[in-house]
């Protein structure tokens, strides 16, 4: 009886123990803090651009909750910042903003949890004529950081496009020249803008009607394609020249497709009482062109050349004439008299450009020259940003005046010049020498000494034979044709054969008993260090151009080369494209009938860093 009774108390009290642990566990379990669910909010799309007046739908997406309701809310701007619904459908104002819009969700289950999103009010743009018939502007007014471009073309497929800007600081009107049309025909464009936190913006179409060109102003130009081969992306830049014969004052600065339409032009001398030539014409890094705009000869009505920098509707941006840039020098201290700018300027690293001008110097009793003699010889002025001089070059200091392989006055006709990136040193192009020399210029601190001559009696052996004809004379347009510029390099020009000597005993071509004088666009080796050049490539036996020309080689390995002063009608130019290949096949063709082409050449577009 005891022993029962003890058993069932000792189970009693194993039963306490477990109902007393499992009492503290729950007693522990019911005591413990429960945290609410990990709430998170997000927008989308988290930026966008949009309209004035235009409605965008927002969707929030709520997670860590069953309750995904949010409620929205413009947080800034504080006024005129559109509307908001309840269902997330924002409203843009009627007017555009400079700053986004910012709109914010917050979660109902948790009103510590929001998300946001960036809106970009944009109003629509603009589009008006400028001064150039074939240019329209295009303006719309951007915030801070944006860039904008324009797509244009015939349809709404559009197929070109200009290059991007910014408006100005703090944000406003970015006013876009567009140019690349057609005479009479009609446009379609829009703005393409890109918002600072990458947000596109893409504005209605517009539809612009170009002019109609004078006619009896429009150069005459022909292209032919013979094969079936392509030439390369791009539109042609043509430099022509009125000089004498050509008749009806046509343009002289065009641009045409690779079809021969005019698609955009400067007029350099409106009613032909100047006499100006551009001489030459470039694009800038800013989008401008810079134009020497210098009278045919003595015989000009006009001041001796302007240097005008252009925007794409040719509006003056600003300009400096002869006498302007001889005050200059003469303030600035340095003893030149210019008596012309011509030929050729050279646009540096740095914004610098170096001018080509010519003065005379009188001599007395020269070899062959009794008395006084009057040269006419070259010189080098390099402008600042400013177009102020800080730096002179002289032909007169550096080479003898007794070589002319023609008669004075004219000593040197420089007529190319170009920068050598890998030692800062420049390369002039003297026609009337035909030679090419290096100058030590060292990016303004060298000591002008001249370098080395290439050419006939220069200093260089040609090592691929031919010489002395196989030397460049009144040669035009030198360019580098490597990605090196020193040591051993490649160089192209136009040779025009101006004056070739034929033989070692000075014979000219087109004399008794020598062949006729040809012209042919070539390319050297040179190594500078050997002091040896090699005939890289040519097309040879041209039909002769006594004078003008370029020769430029193409992204595809074509070669484009301009014969620009052919005796026909009274004068014609022509371009040609050829494969880059030991026997060269014509690839496409394009003549100016009645009128010389100074330089003539493919650019990627009318936009810097733009390729069409």
């Amino acid at each position: 009886m005891e022993f029962r009774w003890r058993a069932h108390f000792i189970a009693m009290l194993l039963l306490e123990a477990i109902l007393c642990f499992n009492c503290g566990q729950s007693s522990s379990s019911s005591s413990a803090t429960v945290s609410p669910p990990d709430v998170s909010v997000s927008v989308s799309p988290a930026t966008s651009a949009v309209a004035t007046g235009q409605s965008l739908q927002l969707s929030a997406t709520v997670i860590g909750t069953g309750q995904s309701a949010v409620t929205w809310s413009i947080t800034s701007p504080a006024s005129n910042a559109g509307t908001i619904s309840s269902t997330g459908l924002y409203t843009a104002p009627s007017a555009g903003l400079l700053t986004p819009v910012t709109i914010k969700a917050t979660s109902v289950a948790n009103a510590s949890k929001s998300a946001t999103a960036t809106v970009w009010v944009i109003a629509p743009g603009e589009v008006s004529p400028t001064n150039n018939v074939l240019v329209a502007q295009y303006s719309m007014n951007l915030p801070d950081g944006a860039r904008m471009k324009v797509e244009f073309g015939p349809d709404t497929s559009y197929g070109l496009n200009t290059w991007q800007q910014s408006p100005p600081s703090g944000g406003g009107t970015v006013n876009m020249l567009v140019a690349g049309m057609r005479a009479s025909t009609t446009y379609h464009m829009r703005a393409v803008a890109e918002m600072p936190d990458g947000a596109v913006f893409q504005d209605v179409d517009h539809s612009f009607q170009t002019g109609a060109l004078p006619a009896a102003r429009i150069p005459i130009i022909s292209v032919t394609q013979p094969g079936n081969l392509a030439p390369s992306n791009g539109v042609e830049l043509l430099d022509l020249v009125n000089v004498t014969g050509v008749t009806g004052n046509p343009l002289e600065a065009v641009v045409t497709d690779l079809q021969g339409n005019v698609i955009w032009y400067y007029d350099v001398d409106p009613d032909g009482s100047t006499g100006a030539l551009p001489f030459p014409i470039k694009l800038l890094p800013n989008g401008h062109f810079l134009i020497n705009a210098t009278p045919a000869g003595p015989t000009a009505t006009g001041a001796p050349g302007v240097l005008e920098e252009i925007d794409l509707a040719g509006n003056i941006i600003r300009s400096m004439t002869t006498a302007e840039l001889n005050a200059r020098l003469a303030s600035a201290g340095f003893n030149l008299v210019t008596q012309a700018m011509h030929h050729d300027f050279l646009l540096l690293p740095n914004g610098n450009v170096i001018i080509i001008v010519n003065h005379t110097k009188d001599f007395t009793d020269l070899p062959g020259y009794p008395g006084t003699t009057t040269v006419l010889g070259d010189a080098l002025v390099e402008l600042d940003q400013n177009w102020q001089p800080v730096w002179v070059w002289d032909t007169f200091d550096h080479l003898d005046v007794n070589r002319h392989p023609i008669a004075f006055p004219d000593w040197t006709h420089s007529n190319a010049l170009i920068y050598s990136p890998d030692d800062g040193d420049l390369l002039l192009s003297m026609r009337d020498q035909s030679w090419v020399i290096k100058i030590d210029y060292q990016d303004g601190k060298g000591s002008g000494d001249v370098l080395w001559k290439f050419g006939y009696q220069g200093d260089f052996t040609l090592t691929s034979g031919g010489a002395p004809a196989a030397w460049p004379y009144g040669q035009h347009d030198i360019r580098f044709a490597s990605a090196n510029s020193a040591g051993v390099f490649n160089m192209s020009m136009f040779d025009n054969g101006w004056i070739r000597v034929m033989d070692d005993n000075g014979d000219l071509c087109g004399t008794t008993g020598q062949p006729a004088c040809y012209s042919r666009s070539v390319v050297f080796q040179v190594n500078e260090l050997a002091r040896t050049a090699s005939v890289l490539w040519e097309d040879s036996n041209l039909p002769y151009s006594l004078a003008l020309g370029s020769t430029r080689i193409q992204a595809n390995g074509d070669v484009e080369f301009d014969e620009g002063f052919l005796p026909e009608s009274p004068w014609e130019a022509i371009v040609q494209e050829v494969t880059g290949e030991a026997d060269p096949q014509l690839v496409w063709q394009l003549k100016v009938s009645h009128q010389p082409g100074y330089r003539i050449f493919r650019l990627p577009s009318l936009y810097p860093g733009v390729q069409w």
